[in-house]
């Protein structure tokens, strides 16, 4: 897919939502209707003027050393007005349909908002002003760090949705280790009876079931003949008889079993105090493709001489003998794991201003929400602030949606 994705949708978004302004309750057009967002009128706060006839209201929003607050400074004629003689509300529709109120006090040459004007600042705003026994009415659109992207065009760009919630949160260690057989792996056949060695029917390498003949031995007491039986299925490692010698304690046949192996991993003095016996292991190709989860077993009580590290085993199941001895593989060992009640996927972060975030999803719109975040390991992110639980996000491509929103140039204006 082109990495340039539609934003017709978020140009028209963009655009200033018309103005309206009406005394006695009736709404009528105010001066800056269908003006983009950069063209409205500003005023000597360097906030949004809103206009009817002769009267206005400055909209700012102020936060400067404190958490962000409306200030809303009223004129006649463009003189000042005393905030005493106003009353005001502002009420702010977010996308979701979530509803922020605002009462206001007056202090100073401003009317102060009684609450804080939680980020994103992108919303569809009315202020409602009573002066003199007439109502005034301004509706406008304030959008900021938000586009819109078909649903299909998302899919297409490899965009994937998930929902803000519970998650552990796990720590892990990467560790390197080389497949071995089991000690359990290895069955050693001998001689009942010290003999000479009339017949073998295995050779190295060949495949044995449990109970198939491998020997005949003539005792060298008794001269009677008797047969060897494979105590275990497997696969001959190492053969000893041969037709004509004499057995003694040496064993005739090593039958290993290819299914059971292990993986020995090497554990440097850092992770010493941290890695355990019994923590979960996720055991990996070196290239990452998971192979197995297991346990780490005991500490071996040799280390690695050569490397300087100590050595531990954990369980490789091997049905079909795909892993043989001496094949290097690698495991993330969680050493620590604790249950958050929300979280978003790591690879899900952005940057946007000067915030992390991450970017909501309302069918085809996608907005901002700054996170204050707490504990974070590469699959997830704890998410102390910012977002609500339920909340579905953008999982998977989210940087094609920062990047959409950096080209529309989407500002923090109030």
């Amino acid at each position: 897919m082109n990495q340039t994705l539609p934003i017709r949708a978020l140009a028209a978004l963009l655009l200033i939502a018309p103005l309206a302004a009406c005394g006695g309750g009736a709404e009528a057009p105010a001066e800056s209707e269908g003006k983009a967002a950069s063209e409205y009128e500003k005023g000597p706060h360097n906030g949004r003027m809103l206009r009817d006839g002769d009267f206005a209201i400055e909209v700012t929003i102020f936060e400067d050393g404190q958490p962000p607050q409306y200030r809303l400074y009223p004129t006649r004629g463009d003189k000042p007005v005393d905030p005493a003689a106003v009353n005001m509300a502002v009420t702010l529709t977010r996308l979701g349909g979530e509803i922020d109120r605002f009462a206001f006090k007056p202090e100073k040459d401003f009317l102060a908002g009684q609450g804080v004007v939680m980020e994103p600042h992108s919303f569809d705003v009315e202020v409602v002003a009573t002066e003199n026994g007439k109502r005034h009415v301004w509706k406008f659109a304030n959008p900021e760090g938000r586009t819109r992207i078909p649903v299909a065009t998302a899919k297409e760009g490899g965009i994937e949705i998930g929902t803000a919630g519970p998650a552990t949160i796990s720590e892990t260690r990467e560790v390197q280790g080389i497949v071995e057989l089991a000690t359990t792996a290895r069955s050693e056949v001998r001689a009942q009876f010290p003999g000479r060695v009339v017949q073998v029917t295995k050779a190295a390498g060949d495949h044995v079931r449990k109970g198939q003949l491998l020997a005949r031995i003539e005792s060298s007491e008794s001269l009677q003949v008797y047969p060897i039986y494979a105590p275990v299925s497997g696969v001959i490692a190492e053969r000893t008889a041969n037709v004509g010698n004499v057995t003694y304690d040496l064993p005739l046949y090593v039958i290993t079993d290819p299914g059971q192996t292990t993986v020995v991993f090497n554990i440097f003095p850092r992770d010493l105090a941290t890695i355990r016996p019994g923590q979960k292991v996720v055991i990996e190709t070196l290239d990452g493709q998971p192979v197995a989860e297991t346990v780490l077993s005991g500490y071996l009580p040799a280390g690695n001489a050569a490397a300087g590290t100590a050595l531990v085993r954990a369980g490789l199941p091997n049905r079909d003998g795909r892993w043989r001895p001496g094949m290097a593989l690698q495991g993330r060992v969680t050493v620590s794991a604790v249950s958050v009640p929300l979280a978003v996927r790591t690879e899900a972060l952005q940057r946007f201003r000067d915030f992390t975030v991450v970017f909501a999803n309302f069918g085809d719109d996608y907005e901002v929400r700054m996170l204050e975040l707490g504990r974070k390991t590469p699959e997830w992110t704890e998410v102390l602030s910012g977002i609500k639980p339920g909340t579905r996000y953008a999982a998977k491509g989210a940087f094609l949606i920062r990047a959409d929103i950096e080209k529309s140039g989407a500002s923090h204006d109030h």
